[in-house]
């Protein structure tokens, strides 16, 4: 027998992911579609438990169906009336309990009633989103604790992710190359200036790098920006303007789509950006970030990421961050896999794209 080429082991690895993938999707489809979603109700008042029901609007994925809201007085604390817990949980098959404080003789309490009631129950730690991690339930001498993972990823996974964005955007660049020709021609035809938008961009660690984009505003756009909204005078460094008067005509339906960022297929391929990742980010927005936000520069930026799945445009920077410090904590190729794939249905959509 001879001996097996690289190539041909990679090709069989590119192959069996893509199927494997591709099975477990079809699988999710079948089960969402012969399965009733979880009705879920969210126990809780407060900015937490608004927070929570939020996204799991955001997460359509999930499979629930959020109740009406289930607040009760003093939720996190002491015991209340069994018939009261019980009418709360009556008709449900999820519980999540959201709020800053949680007691041991509550939750106790809940979970006897959930137990009866066949439902499950989830607390929400009131330290996510706080510690700048994302903690793990873990157990150190029969003690339940919070654990971060405060290490980097390991060289095989950085080694996987890389021949992941190499692979798909090689074969993206080939099967866009004949296409590409034609949008150029519509983008000079449409407005004055070159078709292709170069762009320095905040990447890994916030090195800047030139990104490149299908140009969709007018030329003097950069320019322009300063009349329209003021950086200093925004509450959080993000901003969206949702009917921007210096989109083009062909720029807006590129946007809409989210084919103006085709060309970033080659900042994959030399390595400054990946298929999956954190948006990248404007340097002037990077510098306006406090400590909390720059776990978003410790991955590279990607093409698509949580961002582009759960809402694009219509995600506020909490939203926005929440999604993807889940996202950088918990790194994975089928997760990229998942994300890449939902992308396709959500750019068709078109919604959140400004």
């Amino acid at each position: 027998a001879g001996d097996v080429g690289i190539g041909e082991v990679v090709r069989c690895w590119a192959v069996a992911t893509v199927c494997g993938a591709s099975l477990r999707a079809f699988s999710r489809w079948v089960w969402r579609r012969t399965t009733p979603p979880e009705v879920t109700a969210v126990i809780g008042n407060g900015e937490l438990a608004a927070a929570v029901k939020r996204k799991l609007e955001l997460f359509k994925d999930m499979h629930l169906r959020l109740a009406p809201s289930r607040g009760v007085p003093a939720v996190a604390v002491g015991r209340h009336p069994e018939d009261e817990l019980r009418a709360l949980v009556r008709g449900l098959d999820r519980v999540i309990v959201a709020s800053e404080r949680v007691d041991p003789e509550f939750i106790g309490q809940l979970a006897g009633v959930c137990r009866t009631e066949h439902a499950k129950l989830n607390v929400v730690s009131p330290l996510r989103g706080r510690a700048g991690a994302v903690p793990r339930l873990s157990e150190v001498a029969d003690l339940p604790i919070l654990e971060y993972d405060t290490r980097d990823p390991s060289r095989s996974t950085i080694l996987i992710k890389r021949g992941f964005d190499l692979v798909v955007s090689s074969l993206g660049l080939l099967v866009l190359a004949p296409l590409f020709p034609f949008v150029l021609v519509a983008i000079k035809l449409d407005s004055r200036g070159p078709a292709i938008f170069v762009q320095f961009r905040a990447g890994r660690t916030g090195v800047p790098f030139r990104m490149y984009k299908l140009r969709t505003m007018s030329v003097d756009a950069e320019r322009e920006l300063a009349g329209l909204v003021s950086m200093d005078a925004l509450p959080e460094p993000m901003f969206k303007l949702r009917a921007d008067p210096r989109v083009t005509r062909v720029g807006r339906f590129l946007r809409r789509f989210s084919l103006d960022e085709l060309p970033q297929l080659v900042n994959v391929l030399r390595g400054e950006m990946s298929i999956v990742g954190p948006r990248p980010e404007e340097i002037q927005v990077v510098k306006r970030y406090r400590p909390e936000h720059r776990f978003r520069l410790d991955v590279k930026p990607g093409m698509t990421g949580p961002m582009q799945v759960y809402g694009r445009g219509d995600l506020t920077f909490s939203e926005r961050l929440a999604v993807e410090l889940d996202y950088v904590e918990n790194p994975s190729l089928g997760r990229d896999l998942r994300i890449l794939l939902q992308t396709i249905p959500a750019a068709l959509r078109g919604r959140g794209a400004y």
